[in-house]
């Protein structure tokens, strides 16, 4: 397959939760793939076991920024937090990425950072920032050869989804009003239909041996009906932001 993806995340194990679906799906199907993470440095457990799960899912090797994440200080000693780094500095360590492996497309969080999380939320703004500043040859010199992806996809998912699994979670339907993680239905330009990769995308969380039972969504999935966390796993959203390199005829099944 001639395409080639890179995912942006903010912790390990949020490419498993978030695009292990994806990723695995395009990596059997003969693309490149790979993964920069920006918190948790080089010799961490965690950086150990996003190794484990990056080798399941056919990513390649770790591409840490190696910043600290706010909840662990031993996540990066000696490093600052990823919140408290100068804007500009993260963005052309993204870049940097971005023109070593040259992807048609770069998967990020939505604007809400999937459910809120500071951290997916800044991480979706340096995203954004690098792919257009990747392009320009003024910018970042010496960080590489300019290149400008063609779409950059934000994984999300339909308000109908989070309404019935917050039943499923509560018991009860989420309140009039409440405000919930994803979009409206008809904002979602990409449903990629992962079940076959559903176990695969599994073992690669359960590669993070350190958040199963911890790790708020892993606690969330598992806490689910065997068939609503089967959807969840089986199905993987996303909204497109184009820069105007996009394949003919693109539809709503594919990136």
């Amino acid at each position: 397959m001639d395409l080639s993806l890179l995912c942006v995340h903010a912790h390990p194990d949020d490419e498993a939760i978030w695009t292990g679906g994806t990723l695995a799906k395009y990596a059997d199907q003969g693309a490149r793939t790979a993964v920069v993470t920006c918190t948790w440095a080089e010799g961490t457990h965690r950086a150990g076991e996003l190794e484990r799960a990056l080798d399941l899912l056919g990513a390649g090797e770790p591409r840490l920024l190696g910043y600290a994440d706010g909840r662990n200080p031993d996540s990066a000693p000696g490093r600052p937090r990823l919140q408290d780094v100068p804007f500009d500095e993260a963005v052309g360590r993204v870049v940097e990425h971005i023109r070593d492996v040259r992807p048609d497309v770069v998967l990020t969080y939505d604007g809400y950072g999937g459910y809120g999380h500071p951290d997916h939320v800044l991480v979706h703004r340096i995203t954004l920032a690098a792919v257009e500043a990747a392009g320009y040859d003024q910018l970042y010199p010496g960080s590489g050869a300019p290149w400008r992806p063609r779409a950059a996809y934000l994984v999300t998912m339909p308000r109908s989804v989070v309404a019935a699994q917050w039943e499923s979670v509560f018991g009860t339907p989420p309140d009039p009003g409440q405000t919930l993680p994803g979009v409206p239905d008809d904002q979602i330009d990409a449903h990629l239909d992962v079940s076959a990769y559903a176990e695969l995308k599994w073992a690669a969380m359960h590669a993070h041996e350190s958040e199963v039972g911890r790790g708020a969504s892993m606690t969330l999935l598992t806490s689910l009906p065997e068939r609503a966390r089967a959807r969840l796993l089986g199905n993987e959203w996303y909204r497109r932001v184009s820069y105007g390199r996009e394949k003919a005829g693109a539809w709503r099944g594919e990136l």
